[in-house]
C-alpha cells in the first residue's frame, strides 16, 4: 500500500513534465523501464493526464499480447489504476496500459490512450560463499600471485550477469589489491608474497538490483600457501628387520619460509587400499621415517606429502611419486593350506586320494619345499609310515589354474584310514604343521545340513547349518570351477561365508562343505550354483531310436555340455510337425520320449528346445517317416492267416470224422442191392412159408403197377392179379409200403399205372418202387390176414435208377420182350443178351418137385423183377 501511494505521489509530481515529454499522451505508467527481481511481485500505476474523454473505468492492462485479468487491478482514484503481476521467469516483456474505444475521439487518437514500459527481469545478486585463496610454490619461493575462488551462483542472469570484485588487503602494510570479474574466480598480483603478514580478503557481488558482500577471510599469508611434495624420496629394506621399511626424503622449501609436517601412505603391490601413518610432527628438521608392522617378503608402494605446520593451513601438497620396495623374507608364520581330492579307484573298495597344498598365507618368503609325513592304518592294525621332502611340487592333472602343489597321490582302501602332516619351508625356516585325517569310508562323520549358495555382489555366498555334533573344529569350503578345484577354510563359529575367487558368469560351480572334526574330515554336502544364468548356447541333437513301429517314434537326445548350458535346465520341449505343429514339454531329467498317435506312412519334422530360467534354444531338426506297416506286422498277418486256415482245416477234418456217417449218408447214399432183395428171389412157383397172420391187419401189402408186353408169359394167376390195376389195386387206407408190417402205419399211395404217372411221381417220396404180383396160394411167405384168396402185393425199397428198357417199355416190346440188361441174380449184374440160356437153379429148399412142369421165373422172358415206370425217372 505504501509503495502504491509513493508511486502515485511521484506520478502527480512528474505529470506536467512527462505530459510535455510524451508529446501530448494522455496515459502515463510508472516506474519507467524498471529492473524487476525474479520471484517477486511487481506493481505499476497508470494515470490519465490532460483529458476528460476517459476515466479509470475505461483502462485495462496487458502483458505482451495477453490481457491481465481485472482481479489484479487496484483503483487508486478516478484517474489512476494500478496492477500487480508476479515475476516468474527471466523473459523481457512489455507492460501496456490501454483505454477502451468508447468515443470517436479515443478512436481517432488511440496512440494517445496507450502507454507501456519494458520489464527487465533479473535475479538479485547472491552473497559469495566459500571464498578460498591459494598461493602455490614457484621454485624455492612462494608465488606473488594470489588466486581466489568462490561458489558459482545458483541463478544466472542470462542477459545481465552479476559483477564480482575481489578485495585483498595486507594488514600492517596497508596494501590493497582489487580485481573485477563476471566469473567465480579472480587472481591478484602482488609485489611479493608477504611472509609473516596477515591477509583480509572478501568478495562483492553487484547488479542493477543491488550489491552484497561475502564473509571476511583472514589469516597469516603462509596459511594460503601450497608447497611442492618432498623431493628425493627413498625406501630402504633392512634384512634384520623383515617387517619394516625405512623412508627418507628432502624438504621442498626452506624452513625459513614455511615449516612443514608430513604424511605417509603405503599399500601392497596390486592392492588399491592405502594405509596411512599418523601425521609426523616436524618440530625438528625431520627427513626420515620407519614404517613398521609390515608383512615379510611383500612388495609395498609408498608415497609422501607435506603442508604448513600451522593449524590455519588449508592445503596439502600433492603426493610424491610411487616408490616400490619389498620387505625381507622371514620364517613362515602360518600353516600350509592342506587339502585332498578323493576319486573312485580302478578297483572296487578302494579310493584314489590326492593330497594338495597351497602356500601358507603368511609364507613370509618363497616356499622352496614341503615336508610330508604319511601314515596309513587298516582295521587289522597294520600301520605304515612314509616321510618325503618335496623340493619341487607339480600341478595336478585337470586341476591347473590355482596356486597349489600336488604332494602325494595314493590308493587308499575303504577300510584304511590315513593321517598326513605337512610343513612348508623357505630360506628362513619351517612353518607350523598342518594335519589332515581321512577316516575309513564306513566311519565318515556326519555332514553339514541345509547347504545353500547364491550369487551376491559378483561373488558366491554360501550358508549352511552345522551338524548336530558340536565337536567341529573348522569347515572347508571347496568349489569346482573352470580353472579346477579351489578351497578355503573357515573357523568353527562360521556358518556362512563369501567365497574368495574370480567367478565367471554362466558357469555352474559345484560347491561342497566339509566339516572337520579335530582333523578328521566328515562327509561333504554339495550344491550347484551359477553366478549369473543365461540362455543356452546350443540345443540338443535329436536321434530316432526305434523306427519299427507304425504309429510311434522313440526320440533320444544327449545333454549338452555344462559350459554351453549357461544355466539350470528347466525343461525340454519336443516339437514335431507333419503340417500341423505340436509340442510336448518334458522334465529336464528326461532324455528320451516316445511320440505316439502318429499317422502311418507320414513324414514328420521334429526338433527339441532346451530352456533355462532366462531363455531357450532350439536344437537341430530331424526328419523321419513312419512305417506303412509295423515291424513283423506282415509276418504276423501271414502267420495268423495260416494258423486260421490250419485251425479251420483241422476243425473241418475233425468234424468230418465225427460226422462221417451223416456225410456218407448225404454224399454217398446207400443203394440197396437188388440181388439181396427178397423180390429178387421171388418166383410164382416158389413156395414160401406162410406167416402167422396178425389180427385185424394186413402185413406187407404192396401194390405192383405193371404192364405186360406179352400175355403169354404171364400165368393165369398173374392175369387175375393184373385185373386189380383197373380198380387201382388198393385204396390209400390199405397201402403201407413194401415190407411194412405195422397196421397203424401212415397211409401211403401205391404206384399207379402210366395214366397216373404224374400223381405217382408226387406221392412216392422220390423212390423207385420195384414190385411183383403173386398169387395168394402160391406165395407162402406173406399170408393175407383177412382174405386167404386175396392177391398179395410185394414191393422193393430199392432206389436204383431205372434201366433204359424200364423207362422205355415200348423199345423192349419191339425187341420181342428181350431185355439186353436183364439182372443176373448171382451178382454178375445184368446179362448182356439172351444168347446164353439161363442155367437151372438149384432148389435149396427141395421144392423143385412142386415146380415140375411149370416154367421158372428166370425162364419167363421178358418178365422183369421190377416194374418199369412209363412215366420216366425222376432224379432224387
Amino acid at each position: 500500500m505504501s509503495t502504491t501511494r509513493i508511486q502515485l505521489l511521484v506520478l502527480t509530481f512528474l505529470a506536467p513534465v512527462l505530459s510535455s515529454a510524451e508529446t501530448g499522451s494522455h496515459l502515463m505508467v510508472t516506474p519507467q523501464s524498471p529492473y524487476v527481481q525474479i520471484g517477486t511481485n511487481f506493481t505499476a500505476t497508470c494515470a490519465i493526464i490532460d483529458t476528460n474523454e476517459a476515466t479509470v473505468d475505461d483502462l485495462y492492462w496487458s502483458l505482451s499480447q495477453d490481457t491481465i485479468p481485472p482481479n489484479q487491478y487496484t483503483k487508486l482514484n478516478a484517474s489512476a489504476l494500478a496492477v500487480t503481476i508476479p515475476i516468474n521467469d527471466n523473459k523481457t516483456e512489455w507492460l501496456f496500459c490501454r483505454c477502451k474505444r468508447k468515443t470517436n475521439y479515443i478512436s481517432m487518437n488511440k496512440n494517445k490512450f496507450m502507454h507501456g514500459i519494458l520489464l527487465t527481469k533479473l535475479y538479485a545478486p547472491e552473497k559469495p560463499k566459500n571464498v578460498t585463496c591459494i598461493a602455490i610454490q614457484e621454485g624455492i619461493y612462494l608465488s606473488k600471485n594470489l588466486k581466489c575462488s568462490w561458489e558459482k551462483p545458483r541463478q544466472n542472469n542470462k542477459h545481465n550477469p552479476t559483477n564480482y570484485s575481489l578485495h585483498v588487503k595486507t594488514v600492517l602494510a596497508n596494501q590493497f589489491y582489487n580485481k573485477t570479474t563476471q566469473t567465480n574466480s579472480a587472481t591478484v598480483e602482488m609485489e611479493s608474497f608477504p611472509v609473516a603478514l596477515d591477509f583480509e580478503i572478501y568478495v562483492v557481488a553487484q547488479n542493477e538490483l543491488g550489491s552484497v558482500k561475502s564473509e571476511l577471510l583472514s589469516g597469516e599469508a603462509t596459511c594460503f600457501a601450497k608447497t611442492d611434495p618432498p623431493s628425493n624420496v627413498k625406501v630402504i629394506a633392512e634384512s634384520t628387520l623383515p617387517r619394516s621399511l625405512l623412508i627418507r626424503w628432502n624438504h621442498s622449501i626452506h624452513s625459513a619460509y614455511v615449516r612443514l609436517r608430513y604424511q605417509i601412505r603405503y599399500s601392497q603391490n596390486g592392492s588399491h587400499v592405502w594405509s596411512k601413518e599418523p601425521d609426523v610432527e616436524t618440530v625438528e628438521d625431520i627427513r626420515s621415517f620407519r614404517l613398521q608392522k609390515l608383512q615379510p617378503d611383500t612388495v609395498y608402494i609408498t608415497q609422501v606429502r607435506c603442508k604448513n605446520v600451522q593449524e590455519c593451513s588449508r592445503y596439502w601438497s600433492a603426493w610424491s611419486a610411487n616408490f616400490t620396495q619389498k620387505t625381507p623374507e622371514s620364517k613362515p608364520t602360518s600353516k600350509p593350506r592342506l587339502w585332498k581330492i578323493v576319486t573312485e579307484g580302478e578297483r572296487a573298495n578302494e579310493r584314489q586320494v590326492t593330497f594338495i597344498c597351497k602356500n601358507p598365507v603368511s609364507s613370509n618368503g618363497k616356499i622352496t619345499s614341503f615336508k610330508l609325513k604319511l601314515q596309513t592304518r587298516n582295521n587289522d592294525g597294520n600301520t605304515s609310515w612314509e616321510s618325503i621332502l618335496l623340493t619341487n611340487g607339480s600341478k595336478a592333472d585337470g586341476f591347473s589354474g590355482h596356486n597349489f602343489t600336488v604332494l602325494k597321490r595314493i590308493i587308499l582302501p575303504d577300510d584304511t584310514c590315513a593321517i598326513v602332516d605337512v610343513t612348508a619351508i623357505n630360506s628362513m625356516g619351517e612353518s607350523p604343521k598342518a594335519s589332515l585325517r581321512i577316516p575309513e569310508k564306513a566311519r565318515e562323520l556326519e555332514p553339514v545340513e541345509e547347504l545353500k549358495a547364491e550369487p551376491r555382489g559378483g561373488q558366491l555366498f554360501v550358508q549352511w547349518t552345522p551338524p548336530k555334533n558340536t565337536a567341529v573344529s573348522e569347515y572347508v569350503v571347496e568349489w569346482m570351477g573352470p580353472d579346477g578345484v579351489n578351497w578355503q577354510r573357515e573357523n568353527r563359529s562360521t556358518h556362512q561365508t563369501m567365497m574368495k575367487d574370480h567367478f565367471e558368469r554362466f558357469f555352474c560351480y559345484n560347491i561342497s562343505v566339509y566339516p572337520i572334526y579335530s582333523g578328521w574330515t566328515g562327509k561333504p554336502t554339495m550344491v550347484q550354483v551359477f553366478l549369473e544364468e543365461g540362455a543356452p548356447l546350443t540345443g540338443p541333437s535329436v536321434q530316432l531310436k526305434d523306427t519299427s513301429r507304425r504309429n510311434e517314434a522313440e526320440l533320444t537326445w544327449n545333454e549338452i555340455p555344462p559350459h554351453e548350458r549357461r544355466g539350470f535346465i528347466t525343461n525340454y520341449t519336443i516339437f514335431y510337425s507333419s503340417g500341423v505343429e505340436k509340442a510336448i514339454t518334458v522334465p529336464a531329467s528326461v532324455n528320451s520320449y516316445v511320440l505316439d498317435s502318429l499317422t502311418a506312412n507320414t513324414k514328420y519334422d521334429t526338433w527339441i528346445q532346451i530352456s533355462t530360467r532366462v531363455g531357450s534354444y532350439n536344437g537341430t531338426s530331424l526328419s523321419f517317416s513312419t512305417q506303412k506297416y509295423a515291424s513283423g506286422e506282415i509276418e504276423m498277418t501271414v502267420v495268423g492267416v495260416c494258423v486260421g486256415f490250419l485251425f479251420v482245416f483241422l476243425l473241418t477234418v475233425a468234424l468230418c470224422i465225427y460226422k462221417r456217417d451223416m456225410i456218407k449218408r448225404n454224399l454217398w447214399p446207400r443203394i440197396p442191392n437188388p440181388r439181396m432183395s427178397t423180390i429178387g428171389n421171388w418166383s410164382p412157383d416158389y413156395h414160401l412159408q406162410p406167416e402167422t397172420p396178425k389180427e385185424n391187419c394186413v402185413s406187407g401189402i404192396s401194390v405192383l403197377d405193371m404192364e405186360v408186353g406179352d400175355g403169354k408169359s404171364v400165368s393165369e394167376e398173374d392175369k387175375g392179379s393184373l385185373a386189380l390195376k383197373k380198380d387201382k389195386y388198393l385204396s390209400e387206407e390199405h397201402s403201407s409200403g413194401i415190407g411194412g408190417s405195422s397196421c397203424m402205419s401212415s397211409p401211403r399211395q401205391s404206384v399207379s399205372d402210366s395214366d397216373e404217372g404224374a400223381d405217382a411221381a408226387d406221392t412216392t417220396a422220390g423212390t423207385v418202387q420195384y414190385s411183383s404180383v403173386v398169387a395168394s396160394n402160391g406165395y407162402k411167405v406173406q399170408t393175407p390176414c383177412v382174405q386167404p384168396q386175396q392177391l398179395i402185393f410185394a414191393r422193393s425199397e430199392s432206389t436204383q435208377p431205372l434201366l433204359d428198357s424200364e423207362e422205355n417199355p415200348d423199345v423192349l416190346a419191339a425187341e420181342g420182350g428181350k431185355d439186353p440188361r436183364a439182372w443176373n441174380r448171382d451178382g454178375a449184374g445184368f446179362a448182356e443178351s439172351n444168347e446164353t440160356e439161363a442155367e437151372p437153379r438149384e432148389d435149396p429148399d427141395g421144392l423143385s418137385g412142386e415146380g415140375q412142369g411149370r416154367e421158372t421165373l428166370e425162364d419167363r422172358q421178358p418178365f422183369s423183377s421190377y416194374v418199369p415206370q412209363l412215366g420216366g425217372y425222376r432224379p432224387q
